[in-house]
């Protein structure tokens, strides 16, 4: 049986959340963790390197991470919590957007999104875009 537009997937992949963040301890030292399994440095009261560390360790999740074309809207998964009062209909082009709040200034968040929730969310800017379809993904060699 052929599919009748078998260039839609039949089904969404999950969107991914990594999430970093530097949590104080009652002792005025202070520790950073990660939503993944990723090698973090010892608690130190040094909050202010930690803070670097976690900005650039977010950093390095962006640039390793393959935007999925195919990957659902992590923002509705989370019932749209990151524009609450805001509702849209997700779709579009899967991007990926990294969440920081100044004021807060311990967290950092990066998430696979539709590009119709994007804009809506606070504090957040793209640092990647899910290849178009259709589009090559690496060289060819002419033969």
């Amino acid at each position: 049986m052929a599919l009748a537009h078998p260039e839609v997937p039949a089904a969404r992949r999950p969107g991914r959340i990594w999430t970093v963040r530097v949590t104080g301890h009652s002792d005025r030292s202070a520790s950073v963790v990660c939503s993944a399994a990723c090698r973090m440095p010892p608690r130190s009261r040094d909050v202010t390197a930690l803070r670097r560390f976690a900005e650039a360790h977010a950093a390095a999740h962006a640039k390793a991470a393959t935007v999925r074309g195919d990957a659902s809207c992590q923002c509705r998964v989370q019932q749209c919590s990151a524009h609450q009062g805001t509702k849209v209909l997700c779709g579009g082009t899967v991007l990926l957007v990294l969440r920081h709040n100044p004021a807060v200034g311990r967290v950092w968040t990066l998430a696979e999104v539709c590009e119709r929730c994007a804009p809506l969310m606070t504090h957040a800017r793209v640092v990647g875009r899910a290849a178009e379809r259709g589009a090559m993904t690496g060289p060819t060699r002419m033969t």
